[in-house]
Order: C-alpha cells, then structure tokens, then sequence
C-alpha cells in the first residue's frame, strides 16, 4: 500500500509559477513510477509528466514541455511538479499517482492516487 500526499497547489496569476510536491509513504519510494494527471471541469484525467524510478527516464504531454518539470527526492520520498507560464488553461486538479510499471502515461496503469491539489490560474 501506498498513500500520497499532495501540497502546493493554489490560485496563481497567469505567467506565474507554483511547485507542486508529493510525499509517499507505506513503500520504497524508489521502486515506483511516479506521475501528475490533472483534471479539469467536464474533462478527462490527463497525464501531465511521469518519472520512473529508473533515474533520467520522464515523459511530458507534449504541450507541456518546457513549461513544467517533474523531478523526484528518493532520499524524500517526494516528487514534485515545477509549473512556470502558467496559463488560464491549466486550471485543474492535480493528483500524484505512483506505479510500478517503468513509465506510463496511462492513469488506468497507476494503483495509487493523492486526493488532489486545486491549482487555480487567474488571467
């Protein structure tokens, strides 16, 4: 079992930037995949980055890229989501989720899941 913790999250003016953190606990942090989803109003759950736990190996929705950065502190257990130029689109409800596959953007591949964090962006 794992349980996710998420912080961070807020209301932010547009082109503004927020860091989102994840702490894990109830497994070794450093065997699991971890991934953002974020979900908007009327919307599907997307993924938004994914780390393995093999070190270096990520993935971003291509949209994303060069806007957010998803990074992790195995010594922490906790992963975070480094969010810059937000904009008005990225109004969501971000959820950490972990898994033990090496990479996946699939939310139906991830077992565990954080209640979420409201991230707000103003225009």
């Amino acid at each position: 079992q794992v349980q996710l913790v998420e912080s961070g999250g807020g209301l932010v003016q547009a082109g503004g930037s927020l860091r989102l953190s994840c702490a894990a606990s109830g497994r070794t942090f450093s065997t699991l995949t971890m991934g953002w989803f974020r979900q908007a109003p009327g919307k599907e759950r997307e993924c938004v980055a994914a780390i393995s736990w093999n070190p270096g190996r990520t993935y971003y929705t291509g949209s994303l890229k060069g806007r957010f950065t998803i990074s992790r502190d195995n010594a922490k257990n906790t992963v975070y989501l480094q969010m810059n130029n937000l904009k008005s689109v990225d109004t969501a409800v971000y959820y950490c989720a972990a898994t033990s596959m090496v990479l996946s953007n699939d939310p139906v591949n991830y077992d565990y899941w954080g209640q979420g964090t409201q991230v707000t962006v103003s225009s």
